[in-house]
């Protein structure tokens, strides 16, 4: 991945809806030190190709296993189970066998390629290997997610397309898993449970989050109106399921008692006042809060729908700030800002929470198996822990650096011959 600043992308973009995509970009909460693929950054961004593509998820893929190796200890032959999950890019042969392939896997792993599964694929990957957990014992899995993003950047003009090119920005992890109970104490954290939810049924669930062509034949990724909608659904659904494995029995009690209380009492309009704003208490059952990055909207909602405060969400706003929205993989840097913070200490419940095209919803619940984050240089947020959250009154770089682009008359580009 090459690592340099991304102020905006595509200044062309902003030669044409100018005031429209500034609007997005500074309301979306992401900064000017986020990633991009090599072609955006060189100015073929409307040209992009499948080598392009192949090359940004290699450069992630190989570097981020190559490490992942020498810290475990873990040899590549030692991979039962490999794990890829790639939305928008599926060449032949597979991802998965590009890795197989580079790390001289054996000829018997079992090797799963996911493509279409949007941002919540990290948590389907993790419980695809929960369920090969059951069937076998003493395995070693890893799980490999990004996002391409190098042949898909929309150079259109549909508004609701070019939304994906403000939110979305390279990056990607592996992890390493196991059930081998003789490696339990050097685990960091333990699955607990995981839930899934999928509203593939629902025609507008369905169609609010897309990969098409706009009427010019253009190829691009359509976020439409209903997306909060369909995500506040999902979310509601999957939290609904997950709740009874997750919470005290104590608070279930008491959320079955004055939901029937609410139903009973409420036709009176001081019952019913007395009952509004009312929700689940899940910080009884759970110590942080690993949400998906999604957007500053996304966040503020899930905030105010669990009854969260700044301190819940502040890792999951401080890596769109820094990383941006990086599609699957983004929960697992929200769990390494909450590392190098050293937020985690050992017994503590972590619920990861993310939502993808579909619409899906996918959670899980994690215990941390001893006290994290003693070694800040183990992360990726080693270098810059120190500057987030930002101190003092902070200014838009976006909104600063292109806020004459919102003018009435803006300066006009002459050409030079």
């Amino acid at each position: 991945m090459k690592k340099a600043k991304l102020i905006i992308g595509v200044y062309i973009l902003f030669i044409t809806q100018p005031r429209f995509l500034l609007r997005a970009v500074v309301n979306s909460g992401i900064g000017e030190e986020t990633y991009a693929p090599r072609n955006v950054l060189e100015g073929r961004e409307d040209s992009g190709t499948l080598a392009d593509g192949i090359e940004e998820m290699e450069e992630c893929f190989f570097d981020t296993l190559e490490k992942l190796f020498v810290k475990s200890g873990v040899s590549p032959a030692e991979i039962d189970v490999l794990v890829v999950n790639v939305s928008m890019l599926s060449p032949a042969p597979s991802l998965c066998s590009r890795i197989v392939r580079r790390f001289a896997m054996r000829e018997d792993v079992r090797a799963f390629n996911l493509s279409g599964m949007g941002c919540s694929a990290s948590l389907i990957s993790v419980n695809l290997v929960e369920n090969m957990f059951r069937c076998r014992r003493n395995m070693f899995a890893i799980v490999v997610t990004s996002e391409s993003i190098a042949p898909f950047w929309y150079s259109g003009n549909d508004k609701s397309m070019m939304l994906a090119n403000c939110l979305f920005r390279s990056g990607g992890c592996s992890i390493l898993l196991t059930n081998r109970d003789n490696l339990s104490s050097k685990s960091i954290m333990k699955l607990k449970c995981s839930e899934r939810t999928h509203l593939g049924a629902n025609d507008e669930a369905f169609t609010c989050c897309m990969q098409k062509e706009d009427d010019n034949g253009r190829l691009g990724f359509y976020l439409s109106k209903t997306l909060p909608r369909a995500a506040s659904r999902a979310f509601a659904e999957n939290l609904k399921n997950l709740a009874p494995r997750i919470l005290p029995f104590r608070q279930i009690v008491e959320h079955l008692a004055r939901t029937c209380f609410h139903t009973l009492l409420t036709k009176t309009s001081i019952f019913k006042k007395a009952m509004e704003g009312r929700v689940i208490n899940f910080k009884s059952g759970v110590d942080h809060f690993c949400l998906h990055p999604g957007g500053s909207a996304l966040i503020e909602g899930i905030k105010k729908n669990l009854g969260l405060n700044e301190y819940d969400v502040e890792p999951s706003k401080m890596t769109l700030s820094r990383f941006g929205n990086t599609s699957a993989s983004s929960i697992w840097y929200v769990l390494g800002y909450m590392e190098a913070k050293k937020r985690l200490k050992k017994g503590d419940r972590v619920l990861m929470v993310s939502l993808g095209a579909g619409f899906k919803c996918n959670s899980c619940l994690w215990e941390v198996m001893r006290d994290l984050g003693i070694d800040n240089n183990d992360t990726i947020w080693k270098g810059f822990i120190d500057d987030y959250p930002p101190r003092g009154n902070t200014i838009n770089p976006y909104l600063k650096n292109l806020g004459w682009l919102c003018q009435e008359n803006p300066p006009q580009f002459k050409s030079i011959k």
